[in-house]
């Protein structure tokens, strides 16, 4: 009879575009959504936490892959056949639990979500599958106060995560605006229009030149490589050109050369409008042009927004891969979409949001120096002597009742040098010491882990008789002193 072959062992590896994450990074990202939790409540949102799988029907067109067209999302099919998929965002979700539970529901509806999505695209240098969005919206009103709303609380997150003020700038544009420039050019056929505002996306990147020679005949890239453009006389060019670069000194300066760009374009006026409302009710709540500004050259995802859209856009420099200075960019975008819940309800009704790339956010925070920093390991209990083990029990308990996060040490007791450096490997700020001897006279030994590494690394054998890291303390005052030593670390 042959030998039956072995069953391989699973390698032990990350799927491709995916990630673990640890202790530190862990509590930093909660932190930062506690912190903007904190103030999505303080605006009146209520949390919704909705399930992480959605049917492909109420998805809707989920977002393309450019090398797998309609791949965007990790799709099943259950028991009655039916397509369901992981929710590659928080907003579609979101328009489908309104959708269904719109009777119940207040009008209109504030709500904030937290949570990872999953994209099935190809993955990249710093672009995972799955990771955390940050979303809040308000569903059910047209009033343009909302959007002034949604934009205030973004640039309050980013303060109460700490981005300083003068470090980040939310802009605001309008997609009715863009439309009316596209009514001023004259173009009507649709893919032609496409290529208008693929040009338009191109701004910040070729410039005002560039783009006059995009929207015309073509311009030859960095490469060398002619790039044919979209075909524009000079006089069809004019409106967008002057669209681009109509950001003013001040809002209302740049209200008006707007209104000059969309010319007698009722759509565009009606966006500029839209925009002189969004800035007075900012200017009234005392959101200066240092917070948050009219720029139109926001083009990010006006093919989805209806209506006002917004990006928070991180202003300090970063140096790249290569030693290069760069502005870190955007961590923020969100605008009006009007459209979406009337998928399922065959009705318009409007809504407003943003989406805060917690993960951007967290990187820019790192680049700051702001986050990151070594997460402290809880108070490590050792063991001395294994048949001890309830007395050293009733320590930690004490500890932890006290609110102080304590261990016990449950590795092999006999080398006293490895609990230590188990101490060190956890960041543990101090380390509890008690054998026969302090049990005999009622006391413990507290060693200050975190005075007694900056001890050996900087100081002198006086420092170190002036200021021991290791004390010994009656057992009855064992939280008391611990709240001391941690108290002084902190």
């Amino acid at each position: 009879m042959a030998k039956q072959a072995k069953t391989p062992r699973p390698r032990a590896e990350t799927p491709k575009g995916f990630r673990d994450y640890f202790g530190s990074e862990v509590t930093t990202r909660a932190e930062m959504l506690r912190a903007i939790a904190g103030v999505y409540h303080r605006y009146g949102f209520d949390a919704l936490e909705s399930s992480a799988v959605e049917t492909v029907e109420a998805l809707g067109k989920f977002l393309p892959d450019v090398d797998r067209p309609n791949e965007g999302v990790f799709a099943w099919q259950d028991e009655d056949e039916k397509w369901l998929a992981l929710r590659y965002d928080l907003t579609a979700p979101l328009a489908r639990v309104y959708a269904q539970h719109r009777n119940d529901l207040p009008t209109p509806y504030r709500r904030y979500a937290m949570g990872p999505v999953w994209r099935n695209e190809k993955p990249g240098p710093g672009r995972f599958r799955q990771f955390y969005q940050c979303d809040a919206d308000t569903v059910g009103t047209a009033s343009m106060a909302a959007d002034a709303e949604i934009c205030a609380m973004l640039a309050d997150c980013l303060e109460e995560v700490g981005i300083e003020r003068g470090d980040y700038v939310v802009r605001v544009n309008n997609r009715k605006v863009l439309n009316g420039v596209l009514d001023a050019t004259g173009v009507t056929d649709p893919e032609q229009q496409a290529a208008v505002l693929r040009t338009i996306d191109k701004f910040d990147k070729v410039g005002e030149d560039g783009v006059r020679e995009l929207l015309g005949k073509g311009r030859l890239d960095a490469s060398g490589a002619y790039i044919d453009g979209v075909g524009l006389s000079d006089e069809q060019a004019a409106p967008v050109l002057a669209f681009l670069t109509s950001k003013g000194d001040d809002a209302s300066a740049t209200i008006a050369n707007l209104c000059a760009a969309v010319g007698p374009s009722e759509m565009g006026r009606e966006g500029v409008a839209e925009l002189e409302e969004i800035a007075a009710l900012l200017g009234a709540q005392g959101y200066g042009p240092d917070r948050i500004v009219i720029d139109p050259s926001v083009v990010r995802g006006l093919g989805y927004y209806t209506g006002p859209v917004f990006e928070a856009e991180l202003t300090f420099e970063i140096t790249d891969e290569k030693g290069r200075p760069r502005q870190f960019g955007s961590v923020a975008g969100g605008g009006r979409y009007d459209d979406l819940v009337a998928r399922f309800t065959g009705q318009q009704v409007p809504a407003v949001g943003v989406s805060i790339g917690v993960d951007r956010l967290l990187a820019a925070l790192h680049a700051k120096g702001r986050a990151g920093r070594e997460a402290q390991g809880p108070v490590v209990v050792t063991v001395m002597d294994r048949a001890r083990m309830a007395d050293y029990q009733a320590m930690v308990g004490e500890l932890r009742q006290a609110g102080i996060r304590a261990e016990v040490y449950l590795g092999n007791p006999k080398n006293f040098g490895n609990q230590m450096k188990y101490a060190d490997r956890r960041g543990s700020p101090v380390a509890v010491i008690a054998g026969e001897d302090e049990f005999a006279r009622g006391v413990v030994q507290l060693k200050d882990l975190i005075l007694g590494a900056k001890i050996a690394e900087n100081a002198s054998l006086e420092e170190w008789k002036e200021r021991p890291s290791q004390i010994e303390v009656p057992r009855g005052q064992l939280v008391e002193k611990m709240r001391e030593i941690l108290g002084g670390q902190a």
